[in-house]
């Protein structure tokens, strides 16, 4: 029987061209900028998304934390929305590490609304702590993988700057957000100061995310990468695959999107309730109003062979990616009609 994975695009395996890349890989000590291979993907990654420079860094979260570090000082307050990632799955270390607070404010469909962050962002007052930078996150996870549009993160851009406060982007799945809305990626980062890209997930990289943005920033967020145990030595061979899903793989995204469509359109068809608007590669079917118990649910897909994942109390999620072809989604679809005769 063959294991259908939708737990995550994280599960996702390399190809067999990055394995082969990975071998060949020309390498050098990347802690004094030796490596080609790394120079190489900084230079693309940098020119790619639109940014002066780029630093090559273990995950998504490093990535997130190393621009929050980067920018701000101990006791500012950055400001997020209220579901992002930064805030609910990064184990609180904007406060462990850079130890600045947080500022939450409510999104609609992930997106930060202007008249809210005019409200979230702090007087000039003793008692306040300064705003030292404001996160977006694009596409949105707990949103199901939303789309936050550029227009939508222009109207952040435009008072940030108007306050004189930076911008992050969270962008671990920002591919998958020019995918769906055929928007060019720079469209998106030129809203941004800084931009947090994963090569793994939906790329299909086995490791490693991407920080870009201005030189200084991300020198300085060389020099915290050193200080937390990130120098990394012969990195080429993580770089290698890396490069390959930079150039080679964002094209192939909106096939998983495709899929998820088909899916999810299944799955509504049955009767079940789907909770977002499946643009990207998400799908979140709600089990309390579906009338069906959750871990009953994944209990039985997991027997069939068929992984899938909790999102909060109520949701299973499920997320395509390079291995889900159009077959599995059909078997997906049967075993899941199935599983709902057997509890009428």
């Amino acid at each position: 029987m063959k294991k259908i994975d939708l737990r995550s695009d994280t599960v996702t395996q390399p190809t067999m061209e990055m394995r082969q890349a990975m071998f060949d890989a020309m390498v050098g000590d990347d802690v004094y900028q030796e490596d080609p291979t790394v120079r190489q993907l900084e230079e693309t990654a940098a020119a790619v998304l639109g940014k002066e420079a780029a630093l090559l860094v273990t995950s998504g979260t490093q990535g997130n934390q190393l621009a929050v570090l980067a920018w701000c000082r101990p006791g500012e307050e950055i400001i997020l929305e209220e579901n992002s990632h930064i805030f609910l799955y990064e184990g609180g270390a904007v406060s462990a590490l850079a130890g600045v607070q947080t500022r939450t404010v409510p999104g609609v469909r992930g997106a930060i609304q202007p008249e809210d962050l005019m409200k979230a962002i702090r007087d000039d007052d003793i008692h306040h702590p300064d705003t030292g930078l404001i996160c977006m996150e694009n596409t949105h996870n707990r949103a199901g993988g939303a789309v936050v549009p550029p227009e939508s993160m222009k109207a952040v851009y435009e008072i940030a700057k108007e306050c004189g406060i930076p911008v992050h982007l969270d962008g671990a799945r920002l591919f998958n957000a020019a995918a769906a809305s055929g928007i060019p990626v720079q469209e998106f980062t030129q809203y941004v100061d800084t931009v947090q890209v994963c090569l793994s997930k939906g790329l299909g990289a086995p490791i490693g995310s991407i920080l870009a943005g201005p030189r200084d920033v991300i020198e300085r967020a060389r020099k915290w990468r050193k200080r937390l145990g990130g120098g990394m030595r012969q990195a080429g061979v993580i770089a290698a695959p890396g490069l390959i899903a930079l150039t080679k793989m964002a094209d192939r995204l909106a096939e998983d999107h495709k899929h998820a469509r088909q899916l999810a359109q299944g799955l509504t068809a049955m009767g079940l309730q789907i909770d977002n608007q499946v643009e990207t590669n998400i799908i979140l079917i709600n089990m309390v109003k579906s009338g069906q118990d959750r871990e009953a649910f994944l209990r039985q897909l997991a027997e069939q062979g068929i992984l899938a994942g909790g999102m909060g109390e109520e949701h299973v999620r499920f997320v395509t990616n390079y291995h889900i072809t159009a077959e599995d989604v059909q078997t997906v679809l049967d075993t899941v009609q199935q599983m709902l005769k057997q509890t009428v």
